[in-house]
């Protein structure tokens, strides 16, 4: 094996789903994100009930889901798709910041919600870190966030949640990595991953996503330890 081989092979590849129903837009976003070694494209779908039976036939990583599309919503399709395949991240891209779209994605399991108007960049570095199971929020999308959850700084600790694992809340919150929260906190990357499957179970969620919003919400976390 050469050693230029060998090093593809190193690359874990995040396999994509776009789910839009606009061509022009799913397309260029096609082609920007080919340009990324380490991001492949697996197919298009421009339904709601394409992209549910491609999930299933393809298990992408990530499917990237418009909200309005024909038929079957976003929304649903992200319902659906997160109750049949699990293990495959929502990252919502839409041009529309209405909250009823924001939270219905959010409720119906999305990893993360951009706006299209969101650089190419943003949306490259949202993908890589919804992969790794971090949560992603635009900053537009976190002020309606914090506005719907009628946000007050109380600075108050949760008695259920025990000083370390709010530490490891915090920085998740701020789209530090495991590995970047366990070399910052001189710990392994398992005892992170330890602290936040504890951290959901306790607070009865599911995501870094639901239990960023639920600590914002109960004032455990404030708008300052978002990124």
């Amino acid at each position: 094996m050469s050693a230029t081989s060998s090093h593809a092979d190193a690359t874990e590849i995040i396999k994509i789903l776009i789910a839009d129903d606009h061509p022009a837009f799913s397309q260029g976003l096609s082609r920007l994100l080919a340009e990324e070694r380490d991001i492949e494209v697996v197919a298009i779908a421009h339904t709601g009930e394409e992209a549910i039976s491609l999930a299933k036939d393809l298990s992408p990583n990530i499917v990237v889901m418009d909200v309005n599309m024909p038929g079957l919503s976003g929304i649903e399709a992200t319902k659906q798709i997160k109750a049949t395949c699990p293990e495959t991240a929502v990252l919502i891209l839409t041009a529309y910041d209405y909250e009823p779209y924001i939270f219905g994605a959010l409720e119906a399991g999305a990893s993360g919600c951009l706006l299209k108007t969101n650089g190419i960049d943003q949306i490259i570095g949202a993908l890589r870190a919804v992969s790794t199971g971090e949560a992603v929020l635009s900053s537009a999308v976190t002020e309606k966030v914090l506005r719907r959850l009628g946000y007050a700084r109380t600075g108050k600790s949760p008695e259920i949640l025990h000083r370390r694992e709010v530490e490891i809340l915090r920085l998740g919150a701020r789209g530090l990595t495991n590995k970047e929260i366990a070399q910052k906190l001189v710990i392994s990357q398992r005892t992170v991953q330890t602290h936040f499957v504890n951290i959901f179970k306790k607070l009865k969620v599911g995501s870094r996503t639901e239990a960023v919003l639920l600590a914002l919400k109960e004032g455990w976390l404030n708008p300052d330890d978002l990124p």
